[in-house]
Order: C-alpha cells, then structure tokens, then sequence
C-alpha cells in the first residue's frame, strides 16, 4: 500500500492557475489574428521589453552573436549536436519505407514522408536553454524537414549569443529573436513578415504549452511538454544525497515543476526532506526550486518493487530515475514514462543537455499515450495501394457486398464499376437493362 509522507498542492488550485493561462493565451491569439506583426509587437513589448527593428536576425547580425561566442562554448555545442544527430540518424534509421504483396496482384505499401516546415521553440527567460535548439532543430533536420524556423525570447535585453550560436549550428533556415505565446501563434498562424509552418516543437512554461493546445489541429505539435517534472525510484541501496539533488536539479525550472520520490525505504523516505532542506540551503536558485518542492514535492512510500511500478506508471511522470539495485527492472516493467534513467552513474541533466537522447518529453500525465520528442514525430507514414485488373475483381466482389450492407451505395458502385470493367460482371447502378 503507498504511503503519501508528503503531498502536493490541492488539484482545485491547479485548476483555477490553468484556467487563468487558458483565458490570455486565447486573448493573446485572437490579438494576432486580427492585427498581425503590431500584435506581436507590442506583446513583445509588454512582456519582454524587446521591440527591435525585425525579430528576424539577418546574417550579420548572426555573425555579430556569433562572434561574441567562446570557441570552446562553440566546441562543446558541436559536441552536443553531434551525440543528439547520432541516436536520431540511428532511429530515422529504423524508420522503413515497405511495399508488400498481400494477394495476388495487391501491392500495399507506405512512405515516411519528412513534414514539410516545422517551428522550433527554444525558452528562454530565467533560463537560456540552449539545448532545446539542439533538441528540435537538429532532430527535424535529421527527419529530413525543408523548412525549420525558430523562435527564442531576449535575454537581459538583447539575443543570447550561444542560443543564436546553437540555432545556427544546428542548421534554423530563419531565427526570430521573440518569445512567449507571441512567437508560438506567429509561427503556427503566421503574420506579414513570418510564413506560417506546418508543425510546431519545442518545451515551454505553462502559456507555451497552453498556446500549442489551443493550435492543435490547425498545425501539428510534438506533444505537450511543460512544466517539466521528476520521478526518482529509490530503494534501500539508494543515496539520499544523490535522490535529493536530482529532485532538485528539477525542480529549479520552476514553481510548478513537480518533484515526486518513491521508495521502499522508511529510511529514505523519512530523511529526503531534511536532506533537501539542507541542499536549499546552498543551492542558487533555491527560490524557485524551494517552492515547487513545497507546492509540488510528493514522497511516497511503497512496500515492493511491483508497487513501486504500478505507481510510477500512474505518474506517467517525464523524466524517471531509477536509483535502485536493479534499475533494469523498472525498464522491463514499466509502461508510462517520457524517459527513463538507469542507476546513479546517469541524471536527467545528461539527456537534458548532451548525451544524446531527447529531452522534449510528455509532461502533465502524456506519458501514458505518447513518447517524447524524436525524428519520427517530423514523419508521416503515409499509405498507398496499387492492384493489377484481375485483383480489382477479386477484391471488388467482397467490397460491393460490404458495402451494401452499410448502404452505402455511392461506395458500392466504385466497386461495381471496375467489375463492370475488369470481370464483365453487369452489376449495379450503372448496369445495362
């Protein structure tokens, strides 16, 4: 049975925050709808401080960044690219264009088309997250997209430098300096000076998220990522330090980012608390991490491995440590998870930033029908179908009759025609007297 030894915030609470992103992000969008780039603009304004001639960064504007860039910075970013470009040539890799014979004369096959133009999101704000750009950008290249943009806030008052110097590298056709919900609808909907795109990818805060939801449909998204969350396992073999540390390490995104434990010791799970106090004590951004441990934080006690399991998947949380003797057994096991993390020799900071997997990740419960982000989310398997005339016939005689079952005859007499055609059969709507 899990023991609840600590607890977020009440639902009802979450709710009515939700409720108030949902109601600016629509205000937002229908400002942009009617007014275009003033919209975007002045929203830029207002909530960055940033009004520049163009958002679109020109080539030499982007040699100026780039130039500030320490070489090393710029090595370490190749390095980074280079390890997320090998795991996604390896999975684009995977992905196989078939062509089948499934009767005689009957050729069924599809095609992994690349989506055409995607918008990448790379946050900014408190934090820079120069490896979203290589997370989205460098993957859509992979998957083989045409056109890839992105968007990515100020800092302090002017482009990032080693943001712009990861765009770059990781191959952005159009870098816009604009963030918020503001850059997210301009790409999806498009303004005046911004070709709208076909999809959009990339993490964000909660408006971000919402504006994707709300845009679903009307163009593709990755998934819904953000506020990101943490599940670590531990077990009795477990280092409270090591658990509390990676707790944080999340938990520093933001207020809301939840920071769940769960364990099979009482040991741990009756110590992590003190042991995070003492960390908050020391870290930096401990006024954000403190608060989404004490709104956000849940440690759970559990009396197996097998409970441990059936609790993570009702987490389905983003990110899962597994700091436990077997972590293999949670692979084998589990079902809901964005990514996992096997033993204490690997953190989430390692995908987050450089080893190679993708740190675009279901976060809010997704995890329980979707992976996160990878080549295959830029690629449509699209189906076709080919038959020789002997083949229309065969197949043509079990459709007429399935059809005229539902009643639909519209249907039914496609059929009927090519066995009018092809099998001299006089059946149907168009059947001579």
């Amino acid at each position: 049975m899990a023991t609840y030894l600590k607890k977020r915030i009440d639902q009802t609470v979450t709710d009515a925050i939700d409720a108030k992103v949902r109601s600016t992000v629509e205000g937002i969008m229908t400002d942009i709808k009617k007014r275009g780039d003033a919209a975007v603009r002045d929203l830029s304004t207002q909530f960055d401080k940033w009004s520049p001639p163009s958002f679109k960064l020109t080539p030499s504007d982007i040699e100026a960044i780039m130039a500030k860039v320490k070489p090393e910075t710029i090595a370490d970013i190749k390095f980074a690219q280079a390890q997320i470009r090998n795991f996604a040539q390896h999975q684009r890799a995977a992905l196989k264009d078939i062509e089948v014979e499934t009767l005689p004369g009957v050729k069924l096959g599809h095609k992994n088309i690349p989506v055409d133009s995607v918008g990448c999101y790379v946050p900014g704000g408190r934090y820079p997250m120069v490896a979203s750009a290589h997370m989205s950008i460098v993957t859509a290249r992979t998957a083989g997209v045409r056109r890839v943009i992105a968007c990515t806030p100020p800092n302090q008052g002017e482009p990032h430098a080693e943001t712009i110097a990861a765009m770059v590298l990781a191959g952005a056709d159009e870098i816009y300096v604009l963030g918020g919900v503001q850059a997210i609808v301009a790409m999806a909907l498009g303004t005046e000076t911004i070709a709208p795109v076909d999809m959009l990818c990339g993490p964000g805060n909660a408006y971000v998220a919402e504006a994707k939801r709300q845009l679903f449909g009307r163009v593709g998204i990755d998934l819904f990522a953000g506020p990101t969350e943490i599940l670590v396992i531990a077990d009795e073999t477990s280092d409270v330090e090591i658990v509390a540390t990676d707790l944080l390490g999340q938990a520093e995104h933001g207020p809301n980012s939840p920071a769940i434990c769960i364990t099979t010791s009482k040991k741990i799970a009756e110590g992590l608390d003190a042991e995070i106090q003492r960390q908050l004590k020391v870290l930096p951004t401990a006024d954000v991490a403190s608060v989404a441990w004490r709104d956000y934080g849940e440690i759970i006690l559990v009396d197996s491995l097998e409970e441990a399991v059936i609790e993570a998947d009702k987490q389905a949380a983003e990110h899962v440590e597994v700091l436990t003797k077997e972590p293999r057994y949670f692979l084998q096991h589990m079902k809901n998870f964005g990514a996992l993390f096997l033993g204490p020799e690997t953190n989430v900071s390692y995908g987050d930033k450089v080893i190679g997997t993708n740190h675009t990740l279901p976060t809010l419960g997704a995890a329980r029908y979707t992976g996160g982000l990878w080549v295959g989310k830029f690629i449509k398997t699209c189906t076709y179908q080919e038959v020789t005339p002997q083949a229309s016939v065969q197949v043509g005689e079990y459709c007429s009759r399935l059809c005229a079952i539902e009643r639909f005859w519209g249907h039914k007499e496609q059929a009927d025609l090519r066995l009018r055609r092809y099998g001299g059969q006089n059946i149907g709507i168009g059947a001579k007297k």
